[in-house]
Order: C-alpha cells, then sequence, then structure tokens
C-alpha cells in the first residue's frame, strides 16, 4: 500500500462520528446509514476490506471510474463528487462539494487533528520554501524546541528522515497528516511545512491549522496547472487565509502573516492578510531587514535588523538571494514565536547546506562543479548571478525545460542564460510525453535570438548524462559547471517512466571520467547514445 494514499485504522471508527467533527458538507438528500470504517483510500488498487474511498477528479484520470474496483477490493462505502441519484453502487455513496477538501479533513480526523497539538508554520512561494522551512527548522532547534519538518526532499521527525517522493510537491493530505501525528506521538511541539501552490490547491494542507504563514516570492511558474498569474498567486494566498480558520489552541496562536516587501506579491498579500502582519526586506523601513551582505565561497555574512534586536548573521548557504530566505526564517521566529535572537543566529549558522541546492560537487578539479533546483527563470537568473560571483571564470550552465509544464519559461530560461553565462548547454529535463526534440528547439531558438552561437556559446545535448559531461569537458581552471533544475530529485519522467536519476551522481561520474577516477558511473537514461 502506499503511504500517500491509505490510512488503515487499527479498530473500526463511525464514519458518521468522524464527519461530525469536521466542516465537510454532506450533500445526500436523506441522513447517511450508519457506516463503520477501518479507514480510508484514494487509489482504487489500495483499497482493502473495511475502508472508504474516496473519488478524486485528477487532471487525466477520474477516481469515480474507478469504484467499481474500490468495491470489489472490500470498499464498504465510497465518497466523491458526483449526484447521489447516479450512485449504482452496492455500497452507500456520500456525495460532496469538494472530494479533496474531504480528504483533507478526514484524514485529519482519522489522526485526531494532529496539528492542533502543535505550533504549525507554514512556508509557501515559487522559490526558496524549502531552504526557508530549513532555517525556520534549524532556528527552533537552536532554541531548544521539539520541532519537526515537513519538505519536498523529506520530512524530519526527530532521528527519523523520511522520503516524500521522487518529484518536488506537497505530500498528499492522508501522508501529511500522517506525518504530523508522528510528530505529535513523538512529543514535538512545533512543526514546519513547505506549501506548494498544488499542495493548497489541492487541499493537501487543508486542516493543518497554521499559526504562522510565511511566503519567500511569486514568480513565473506552474501557469500551466493554474492558468494566469493571479490564479497562481491566488492559491498562495490560500496559507494565509488558513491563518483565520485555525481553531485556538491551548499552547496558543500567534497567527502571524510573513511578507516579503521586496516581491511584487507584497500589495495584494498585505491587502488580502486579515491578521497581525510583519514584513522583511532587503531595505530599511521592515520589521525585519539586512545590511552590509557580503558573499565569499564559504557563504554570507550581513547584519540582521529585528525590531529593536540586531543580529550578527553568518550563513553557510550561497547565494545573495539567501538573505531574503534567512530574513524570513528569523521573522517567523523571533517576531512570530519570540524565540531568542542568539538561538536565531545559531540556528542559521548551524544549517550547512540544502541538498541540490548550490550543492558543490568536489573531487578535487581545478574548477567549481554545482548542482542547483533552480528551475524558474527568476531563479536561473539568481543561481547564474550567483556563481558568476564565485569565479573570474566562465559559467557554464546546463539545464533543460519540464515537459507537459509552463511552455513559457522555457524560452524565457534560456534567454537568460544566453544573457548571463558563457556557455548554455541545453538537454533533458522531465520531458514526459512531450517531444524532446521540440522543446529544445524551442530553447535554442530563444537563446541565439539574445545572441549565443550554435556550436559554440549554446549546444544542444538531449542526454542528460551527456550534457553534464560536455559542461565539465569544456571546463577550464577557474571556471564554474553548474547543472540546473534537478537538485535534489531522484528520477526523471520520460513518456509516462520514471528512470533513477540524480544530478549529482551524474556530476561525480562525469567529474571522475575526466580525472580518471574509478568507482562512479553515469546513470542511465533512454537517451543514451543520442546525439545532435
Amino acid at each position: 500500500m502506499s503511504y500517500a494514499s491509505v490510512i488503515a485504522l487499527p479498530r473500526p471508527l463511525s464514519l458518521n462520528d468522524i464527519l461530525a467533527q469536521t466542516p465537510i458538507e454532506v450533500l445526500n438528500p436523506e441522513p447517511l446509514p450508519r457506516i463503520m470504517i477501518q479507514g480510508l483510500c484514494m487509489d482504487s488498487r489500495d483499497a482493502f476490506p473495511g475502508c472508504l474511498f474516496v473519488a478524486l477528479p485528477g487532471t487525466t484520470t477520474d477516481g469515480h471510474r474507478y469504484i467499481p474496483q474500490a468495491i470489489q477490493k472490500g470498499a464498504v462505502a465510497v465518497m466523491g463528487t458526483q449526484p447521489y441519484d447516479a450512485n449504482p453502487h452496492s455500497v452507500p455513496y456520500i456525495q460532496v462539494q469538494d472530494a479533496r477538501f474531504a480528504l483533507a479533513y478526514l484524514s485529519a480526523a482519522l489522526y485526531n487533528f494532529p496539528a492542533r497539538s502543535m505550533t504549525v508554520i507554514g512556508v509557501t512561494g515559487t522559490d526558496g520554501k524549502t531552504t526557508t522551512t530549513n532555517l525556520i527548522y534549524h532556528v527552533l532547534l537552536a532554541a531548544g524546541l521539539k520541532a519537526g519538518m515537513i519538505s519536498t526532499v523529506n520530512a524530519v521527525i526527530g532521528d527519523q528522515v523520511l522520503d516524500t517522493g521522487f518529484h518536488v510537491t506537497t505530500p498528499e493530505a492522508p501522508d501529511v497528516q500522517r506525518y504530523l501525528a508522528l510528530m505529535r506521538d513523538s512529543g514535538l511541539t512545533h512543526a514546519v511545512l513547505e506549501a506548494t501552490s498544488h499542495g493548497l490547491a489541492q487541499d493537501r494542507v487543508t486542516a493543518c491549522e497554521f499559526d504562522i504563514a510565511v511566503v519567500t516570492n511569486i514568480t513565473h511558474e506552474h501557469l500551466d496547472y493554474h492558468g494566469s498569474y493571479e490564479a497562481y498567486r491566488a492559491a498562495k494566498a490560500r496559507l494565509f487565509q488558513f491563518l483565520e480558520t485555525t481553531l485556538p489552541k491551548p499552547q496558543g496562536n500567534p497567527r502571524l502573516a510573513v511578507l516579503n516587501r521586496d516581491d511584487v506579491s507584497y500589495g495584494y498579500l498585505r491587502a488580502l492578510v486579515k491578521g497581525p502582519q510583519v514584513a522583511y526586506s532587503l531595505q530599511p523601513g521592515a520589521e525585519v531587514w539586512a545590511e552590509t551582505v557580503r558573499q565569499d565561497a564559504e557563504g554570507l555574512s550581513f547584519v540582521a535588523h529585528v525590531g529593536q534586536h540586531v543580529i550578527p548573521i553568518r550563513s553557510r548557504l550561497i547565494g545573495e538571494y539567501n538573505v531574503s530566505n534567512i530574513l524570513a526564517a528569523i521573522a517567523a521566529t523571533v517576531l512570530g514565536l519570540g524565540v531568542a535572537p542568539e538561538a536565531a543566529r545559531l540556528g542559521v549558522f548551524n544549517l550547512p547546506g540544502i541538498p541540490g541546492r548550490m550543492e558543490r560537487i568536489d573531487l578535487g578539479q581545478d574548477f567549481f562543479a554545482i548542482v542547483d533546483f533552480a528551475h524558474t527563470p527568476n531563479a536561473l537568473k539568481r543561481a547564474l548571478t550567483t556563481v558568476r560571483q564565485l569565479t573570474r571564470g566562465r559559467v557554464i550552465a546546463i539545464f533543460g525545460s519540464a515537459g507537459l509544464r509552463d511552455r513559457e519559461k522555457r524560452h524565457l530560461m534560456a534567454a537568460e542564460s544566453a544573457r548571463l553565462a558563457d556557455i548554455t548547454i541545453l538537454t533533458a529535463e522531465d520531458p514526459r510525453t512531450e517531444s524532446l526534440e521540440e522543446i529544445l528547439d524551442v530553447m535554442l531558438r530563444a537563446a541565439v535570438r539574445e545572441g549565443a552561437v550554435e556550436g559554440e556559446t549554446v549546444f544542444r545535448v538531449p542526454d542528460r548524462g551527456e550534457a553534464i559531461r560536455l559542461g565539465v569537458c569544456l571546463a577550464q581552471p577557474g571556471d564554474v559547471v553548474i547543472a540546473l533544475g534537478k537538485g535534489h530529485e531522484q528520477s526523471m519522467c520520460f513518456g509516462t517512466v520514471e528512470y533513477p536519476w540524480d544530478d549529482r551522481l551524474a556530476m561525480r561520474a562525469a567529474l571522475a571520467e575526466r580525472l580518471g577516477l574509478s568507482g562512479y558511473s553515469m546513470p542511465y537514461l533512454p537517451t543514451q547514445g543520442e546525439s545532435e
């Protein structure tokens, strides 16, 4: 069974009693019969005897089509959005307005609402969510608080580190509530959750009872799913609207919104938030701001002004954009939770780095090799600007653009790299069922329009392993080779198949080949052997 689609209970519970604890509106014209369930599932393949099957509408398929299979495997009740009078099934059918909203509250109720026992901090934004989530978590630990974390990289619960999936998105609602329950049962008092736009729009973090909401920035991303920047921004804004519905907790609720005054989203969110709010900025005038920012190959240093406090900050993170992420974490903890400034300083310093975020790969070569997750135009611009400051040599950028995702960013990213990098190598990044050749054609044309010359300053190499090899082969002493877009991710999708893939392993394999080292091998992709 997939943890992300199943909740199994140790003993049967009354569905009627569970529903009475939630704001789920049942649309059935008649009262429900008394139904005892052993748990719930949202994937018919994982249905089990005694479960409630929640039929979710999807982008490519509809869970209502699989109701017969779920019943055949033992489901004793079904919940969905189709009209009640259309139910031809042999078990009770519960019609609701929004199945994902219902799934979130059912999951929370089955785990006895774990978020109500903890202080919950949510972090959203286009770029910097994972880093800011980790920063807040480390500040909480430095303050002596018992904290857990759920990010798109992993879930950290005490000494347990749990993988949250192949690709970067918020786990499904049953998994989120399971992680929160594990935190509560482990005696943790604080939880930090990374909330993606998909996670917010699809109610994966609904019923998480947020006390503090933090935004990093809202730029160009996921317009394929949300349709417009305004819809994407509205999805992010849901995190702040959740503050209004959080129930009173025994430990209290700060209900604080932490906004980025330097971001285009600031005016919109400032007007939307009805409760307490603070802002952070790289300039004076906000409640939290920075001055005397310096960066070197070892990290960042600056002075943070936090209300009446002045905190000297040293961080091992690379990239001046991380100053904003650090300020957001300080605002959430020092102003939101009353954490001591010294704990904030120590927590920021204690964070060694984030997997796949400006991660240096060093096998003894005489140039920089870096893997970063940047997969939006804004993130790519910031990453390339950062590595330019690390060296007097050339910048060699290797990246692609995902299939079945925001098409507009393909030419934007290629054009940005043509302006900021010395050499651009365009390659595969999860083409899915789209034509990789067509994706690369769009990107190549955009780079050429910006002045790049094919075969000299821009290359098209479909196989990502070969593209990284080329970047390493071209590198001269003091250059920077940076592979962007995959970061910590552990797979790449071609067609509908996920192939094991890790840019960090690929970079090490390419470096080892150049240096004549053994013990490293390039991961396989189905494009292996293809060349332009």
